[in-house]
């Protein structure tokens, strides 16, 4: 008994905030409270706007930008990730509103948040990391169409058509719209998307939306144009409440529940992960970010506001803007609660369409063609895994989609380990020509250590060995022996170029040997191996690649003549 209790408190610990973190937010305040103005100007249009598409209005995206924002910068696991409403949310609380009402997306919120700080508990965090990437990236594409789809009635000046199903609410909205066309609603939405689209090209450091809606208002107001508002705001925020928690409908609630924890864990991590690789030195913690995305989804709900994440968008500005703690964070958070006490009648004049071209063009910048282009090209499952999720998310909802996504990358995952495997008898002899045996131990007392890289790289597998390959131990040059690589799609091929960025970063030069013919297509479409062949550090065979290593490092001074005999180092033998 006092183990487990012993066990179950140490768990709790490891989730709480360290004081390290804590204390890191008065090292650089001054960099840190312009992040998070920055981060404020280009979050508050987005709030607002994802506040309205939720169907639980401007005030209730403002609330959970401000409540849910604070708490998760305090509590999170990432000292760089900034949380609030996102339009992945949105597309999942649309039916809840419709089928339980404001009340139910709030005790949906509070459900959820409790499901994610259990999800922390149980430390799954780093499961989260297995999704492949094309479920991701299919993931985003079908987010982008259904938020761009939600914008229509508003970009029309129509009402809302009744129902669930975007694409036929959308229909719907255009067809009011041909038979009592509101052009100023369609030049208004069309003017906002383009001077974004355009001024991201041009000055992506400047918050473009904050301007276009404040142009796009001021023309609203200046010709007294007849275009739905915002409407009234409250000045403030609510005073906390469970009034809206109805005990007998819990169990109803459930399943939805866990559906918004699910996205909200998984759109969480992502965004912390890409805060890390945008950043150098910072790493987030799995499990203490889902416990702060628990607790801030159990507060928000009591100050009136929707579900939260973590926003890959407002998390990328707060890095780029130089954020190095999470003061940036809660400024961002501090900055819209002043806003929200102070300026609740100006942004009550915001017209809805103004905000439809904010949404609609952060649709648009949320699909990377680039990206999209090389993992279409990477794999044909690949191809197959992402074009299936995008539609499914369009077509059904996002937990489905990712669920469906998972099973059919599973399926051709295995279908190809299955007929690429083969069980090899080879004997480990030093007298066996092309082994290298003895010669890899030699190579440890030349700062050179080899890895031979056995079976399939794909989405799961890759995680197992790449994990420790970019922790290595101090060395000058890695050479990767893949020529017992059996498959690889995009997602090993990433995780692949992830550890060689990570083992160049410290300084390591790294050498790859004996790719496959059939490997290749997934290696350079997604530019893993592109800098390391214009280097001429891609060679057929592993004695071409030792015999330049050994080059490189004599010409560099590292490598002198050592002793063959000298003690090797303990290394994970490739």
């Amino acid at each position: 008994m006092n183990a487990v209790l012993s066990s179950g408190i140490s768990r709790v610990r490891s989730v709480l905030p360290e004081r390290d973190d804590l204390a890191a937010i008065g090292r650089r305040p001054r960099r840190d409270l312009l992040a998070g103005l920055t981060v404020a100007i280009v979050a508050l249009p987005l709030a607002l706007g994802f506040g309205i598409s939720s169907g639980m209005g401007a005030e209730a995206g403002l609330a959970t930008a401000v409540i849910a924002g604070a708490v998760a910068a305090l509590c999170g696991g990432s000292g760089l990730q900034v949380s609030g409403p996102t339009g992945a949310m949105t597309v999942v609380l649309v039916p809840i509103v419709h089928e339980h009402g404001t009340s139910g997306v709030l005790a949906v919120g509070l459900l959820a948040g409790l499901l994610l700080i259990a999800l922390a508990l149980a430390r799954a965090g780093k499961y989260m990391a297995l999704v492949p990437a094309p479920v991701i990236e299919g993931f985003t594409i079908g987010i982008a169409c259904v938020i761009g789809l939600q914008q229509v009635p508003a970009a029309f000046g129509v009402p809302v058509p009744e129902g669930d199903k975007v694409a036929v609410v959308a229909w719907h909205a255009a067809r009011g719209f041909f038979d009592h066309p509101h052009w100023w609603a369609v030049a208004i939405t069309a003017g906002v998307a383009l001077l974004m689209l355009a001024g991201a090209r041009v000055r992506p450091t400047l918050p473009f939306s904050l301007v276009a809606v404040a142009v796009a208002t001021a023309i609203a107001e200046a010709a007294d144009l007849p275009l739905p508002r915002i409407g009234n705001l409250p000045a403030g925020l609510p005073a906390p409440s469970f009034s809206f928690l109805d005990v007998g409908a819990l169990p109803a609630l459930l399943a939805p529940a866990a559906a918004v924890a699910a996205l909200a864990a998984l759109e969480s991590l992502l965004s912390a992960a890409v805060a890390d690789g945008m950043s150098v030195n910072h790493r987030h913690d799995p499990d203490r970010e889902l416990f702060g995305q628990g607790l801030a989804n159990l507060a928000a709900p009591l100050f009136g506001g929707v579900p939260a994440t973590g926003a890959i968008a407002r998390t990328a500005v707060n890095v780029r803007s130089g954020a190095g703690s999470r003061l940036a964070a809660l400024a961002h958070a501090g900055i819209l609660a002043i806003i929200v006490y102070t300026a609740s009648d100006l942004v009550a004049r915001i017209p809805l369409a103004a905000l439809a071209g904010v949404l609609l063009a952060t649709s648009v910048r949320m699909v990377e063609a680039g990206s999209v282009k090389a993992m279409v090209r990477s794999t044909r499952r690949d191809a197959v895994v992402l074009v299936l999720t995008a539609i499914a998310t369009v077509a059904l909802d996002l937990v489905q989609a990712v669920v469906l996504g998972l099973v059919v990358a599973g399926a051709l995952s295995l279908r190809a380990v299955a007929r690429n495997v083969r069980l090899d008898a080879v004997p480990i002899r030093p007298d066996v020509p092309g082994d290298h045996t003895d010669e890899e131990y030699a190579l440890l007392a030349e700062h050179i250590v080899a890895y031979r890289l056995d079976g399939p790289l794909f989405f799961a597998a890759a995680h197992r060995f790449l994990l420790e390959l970019s922790d290595v131990a101090a060395v000058s040059a890695v050479i990767l022996r893949m020529s017992r690589v059996t498959t690889i799609d995009a997602s090993g091929a990433l995780v692949l170029g992830d550890a060689i960025r990570r083992l160049e970063h410290r300084g390591i030069t790294v050498y790859v040997s004996g790719i496959r013919d059939g490997h290749h297509q997934p290696l350079r479409a997604l530019g893993v191996i592109a800098r390391l062949d214009e280097a001429g550090r891609v060679f057929a065979t592993t004695p071409e690649a030792i015999s330049a290593a050994r080059d490189g490092l004599h010409r560099a001074g590292v490598l002198t003549a050592v002793p063959l005999g000298a003690g090797p180092q303990t290394v994970v033998p490739g």
